[in-house]
């Protein structure tokens, strides 16, 4: 299915496997220029229980599908996606503002799930079985479900959803960020061309569509990923009609840097994970502890690899730094940095607020060694500003470490492979890492402990989180 046409210059809802326009649309702005991008729908409740209704009437003949049948049409899905790789990849620059390498990474992740789900299948438990009777766990699709998918990763974390939700038996419809609808329609339209109608359903529009779709009483699932505020109001929402929810919100992940470590490798491998994507990943580190007697060193090897990068706009092929994503992250940013001389913060590196005369672009900041209990080590920034602070024992950075109430990802770092590992073990986050961070596989689940989700996405928990479990009775006499 590698034949599969579509064009990159309109974007419209896809209902039922048809093109649907809308009356009213809007635009999002391109973040390296400030200029608008393409039009985009904007829907209406009308539109919503359309999608609604042909998802519900999808669905009964797509759940009686063998997962075989259903992985062939998933497979295809993926030819044609793999054929337009180039012109997603280049659209993804255009809407996220990530350039071509942070728009390479999220590639990369896009087709190994694209790839990696239909390899996977749901298997029936036999925790029973014997003359008298036998006792199996079957796993069942829900329904009609519903991926919200922010505009940081607006293409990996709907496919993330999308691809297990079917592979899994049943319906989707993605909604993707105001900020970012692009991709996300021009994979449902890939979706309309190779599955049956009503199956995968793209829905753009403004900050009420999101509140529609929780609120629909034919919706049986919704995946959100996003902060930690919102995701509790969709909690609240989807608790009307007892929906399920998989819930991937906010990060303040930890790296704790061991005295062992090989200091200019690990450092640049640190900052890495600290600043990619300009900082605006729920899984990047956003604290970094260092024990105290290779801290000065470190820090200078963090500053160098800050002074060693470029940023540059969507079409810049060396750029490590691109634009905040939109005005309201870009706006709260600098409101942050503000922030910096007003409580006394130091600056290891960055300067004030950057000024362009086009773009959301933001200098980045290292801060030195500030206060535990500071808003910047306490809360989630999601932009190019880290704390990086120093300790001296391990009960303690522990302690520090585990001291938020998000909990989605934490790392440590060392030569000591055993010890960090036990340190490690110790961490209260869905994603536990040693001598790397945001490593991620299609085949492993994702997602936060505490306040940083409930459930998780990906992986054969991931694939069971679209499912209810049976439980299947045969009695033999």
């Amino acid at each position: 299915m590698g034949d599969v046409k579509i064009e990159f210059k309109t974007f419209q809802n896809v209902i039922n496997n048809e093109l649907t326009p809308t009356a009213e649309t809007r635009r999002a702005i391109c973040s390296s220029t400030e200029e608008p991008l393409w039009e985009s729908p904007v829907s209406t409740q009308e539109d919503v229980d359309r999608a609604v209704s042909a998802a519900k009437a999808a669905y009964p003949a797509w759940r009686k599908l063998s997962q075989d049948e259903r992985a062939a049409y998933l497979t295809k899905f993926a030819d044609a996606v793999e054929a337009h790789q180039k012109e997603f990849t280049e659209l993804l620059c255009r809407e996220a503002g990530k350039p071509p390498q942070a728009a390479g990474v999220e590639m990369f992740f896009v087709m190994q799930n694209l790839r990696t789900v239909p390899t996977m299948r749901l298997k029936e438990e036999k925790p029973e079985d014997n003359d008298d009777r036998t006792a199996i766990v079957r796993y069942v699709p829900l329904g009609v479900g519903v991926g919200i998918v922010p505009w940081n990763f607006p293409m990996v974390l709907g496919i993330g959803k999308a691809i297990p939700a079917l592979m899994a038996g049943n319906t989707f419809i993605w909604k993707p960020s105001p900020y970012s609808p692009y991709t996300a329609l021009k994979l449902a339209e890939i979706g309309a061309k190779v599955l049956p109608p009503g199956v995968f359903q793209a829905l753009s529009g403004g900050d009420n569509l999101g509140p529609m779709l929780t609120a629909h009483p034919h919706v049986a699932k919704v995946s959100f990923t996003g902060s930690t505020e919102v995701g509790k109001k969709i909690m609240a929402s989807c608790a009307a009609t007892l929906k399920r929810v998989t819930l991937e919100l906010g990060g303040n992940d930890a790296a704790i840097v061991l005295e062992d470590v090989d200091i200019p490798t690990v450092a640049a491998k640190v900052a890495t994970y600290a600043y990619l994507h300009t900082g605006q990943i729920c899984m990047a580190i956003k604290r970094i502890y260092v024990h105290e007697s290779i801290y000065d060193e470190f820090l200078a090897a963090v500053t160098g690899f800050l002074d060693a990068v470029k940023t540059g706009d969507y079409t810049d092929a060396e750029a490590f730094f691109g634009p905040i994503q939109n005005k309201m992250q870009f706006e709260k940013l600098q409101k942050l940095y503000e922030e910096v001389d007003k409580q006394g913060w130091k600056r290891a590196y960055g300067s004030a607020p950057e000024k362009r005369e086009k773009g959301y672009f933001i200098h980045p900041v290292l801060i030195d060694n500030p206060p535990e209990d500071s808003l910047i080590v306490q809360t989630e920034p999601f932009g190019p500003i880290v704390p990086i602070m120093k300790w001296s024992s391990e009960e303690e950075v522990i302690r520090r470490a585990n001291g938020t109430d998000l909990g989605l990802g934490a790392s440590v770092w060392g030569k000591d492979v055993a010890r960090a590992q036990r340190i490690a073990e110790e961490l209260e986050a869905g994603s536990i890492w040693v001598n790397t961070h945001f490593e991620l596989g299609a085949n492993v689940p994702f997602g936060g402990h505490k306040q940083s989700g409930l459930g998780m996405d990906w992986g054969e928990v991931g694939l069971k989180g679209w499912c209810n479990p049976q439980a299947y009775w045969v009695k033999h006499s």
